[in-house]
């Protein structure tokens, strides 16, 4: 299949018991690609692949819930017996590397340069992996951030990071297959536009056309099931909730 996506965890603000927070395996066109390392997703990371087997890791943004297994990942490539046979390519935020190596208390970051090789993401930037495309668009969540899409040999995945409604997300997930879209929100507060409600999701897939809407990072104050449900009443087609150790072809 061209592509396939496994969940490794979903939870938002932080992991719960059986339910880290945000991360993917991300497989397609022979590369295998870690999306968002959110606290718990190496354990988990490691029942679906060899992480040493990677062919790079993408990071959203650096809060903790999308970003901190880097740390344990470090550790087992560094310490562990992982160590890949080439520095993994890591696409994130500009600050990543710096953020990582504050956690050591080294004030560089070649130290990590052997199992790590850090590129920074930016608006519009495109990679390709063998068959595996992968392109990301800055969103709106009061720091650096970015969703992502997938395309490879005529499939689309679109990944909405952490994000407010804003024209880049609905542009990102055009036309796509499968669209794994943040619904943290029960109700926007106090006028921030810095995460989706169930609503607004659904807004965004039906004006992008996807075929398909995949519901993930609920926040505490809304159930799997209450957001998929209400997304859905406005996207008006199939949508579900993602769950850890789903798997599933695109």
């Amino acid at each position: 299949m061209p592509l396939s996506l496994t969940v490794l965890g979903t939870a938002s603000p932080h992991p719960r018991p059986g339910r880290p927070c945000s991360g993917y395996l991300l497989r397609g066109g022979g590369a295998e690609v870690w999306v968002d390392a959110g606290t718990g997703t190496f354990a988990e990371l490691q029942r679906h692949t060899d992480p040493a087997r990677l062919t790079a890791i993408w990071i959203s943004h650096l809060h903790a819930d999308h970003s901190a297994d880097l740390l344990a990942a470090a550790y087992a490539y560094a310490f562990g017996g992982m160590a890949p046979a080439a520095p993994i390519a890591v696409y994130a935020p500009q600050d990543c590397a710096q953020r990582l190596a504050a956690f050591f208390g080294r004030p560089d970051v070649g130290f990590l340069r052997g199992v790590f090789d850090f590129r920074p993401l930016y608006d519009g930037h495109i990679v390709q992996h063998w068959n595996l495309r992968l392109a990301a668009r800055a969103v709106a969540h009061g720091t650096e951030a970015y969703g992502l899409r997938a395309d490879c040999q005529g499939s689309a995945l679109a990944y909405s990071g952490d994000t407010g409604p804003c024209d880049a997300l609905t542009e990102l997930a055009a036309r796509a297959d499968v669209f794994l879209c943040e619904a943290d929100l029960d109700e926007h507060r106090d006028g921030e536009q810095v995460h989706l409600t169930p609503e607004d999701a659904g807004r965004v897939a039906r004006e992008a056309g996807v075929r398909e809407l995949l519901i993930t990072h609920v926040g505490p104050t809304l159930t799997r099931e209450t957001a998929a449900a209400r997304a859905e009443a406005v996207f008006g087609r199939g949508t579900s909730a993602a769950r850890e150790g789903e798997a599933r072809g695109i």
